[in-house]
């Protein structure tokens, strides 16, 4: 089964998803190097709804908020690493920083971010709360950061 799609075929597909009584649940990531608590977040994710949508910052997104020697995998790397997840339905990409265009094109019914994100500040937050969704945050796995794996490798190449 095919699950990358662009955002505007998602949001067709979603909408028919939505009419047939599925909960949509959304969360979002750079998923640079994919790890153990990014899998946490993405298993806990699956169990707020029927259909889990991620969505990956596009690789000039992620070069902007981590910089220029980021992302480690392209953007077709991380999608296809994800969309092989058996907790997610569908992956799409955005372009810009943060996903609050694409969550107002998508409409989830829940929104969930790992619990190193303050509730309050979650990007589309207020979307998601005027349409009658909520918002969690999942518990934070210590121990497991994208960066820190980096600086890790980094460390262990110079030995």
């Amino acid at each position: 089964m095919k699950k990358t799609f662009t955002a505007k075929d998602l949001a067709v597909r979603l909408s028919g998803l939505r009419r047939q009584g599925k909960r949509i649940v959304f969360t979002n990531g750079c998923f640079d190097l994919l790890h153990p608590g990014h899998i946490y977040t993405l298993t806990q994710a699956k169990t707020f709804g029927d259909i889990l949508v991620v969505g990956i910052n596009s690789d000039a997104s992620v070069k902007r908020l981590k910089g220029e020697k980021r992302p480690i995998l392209d953007q077709s790397s991380r999608s296809s690493l994800l969309a092989a997840l058996e907790a997610i339905d569908y992956v799409t990409t955005f372009d810009e920083d943060t996903p609050l265009t694409l969550i107002r094109s998508l409409q989830p019914h829940i929104l969930v971010k790992g619990g190193d994100w303050d509730p309050e500040t979650i990007v589309g937050k207020d979307i998601v709360e005027k349409n009658g969704g909520r918002v969690v945050a999942v518990r934070y796995q210590d121990g497991f950061s994208t960066t820190d794996l980096i600086e890790r490798i980094i460390a262990i190449s110079q030995e």
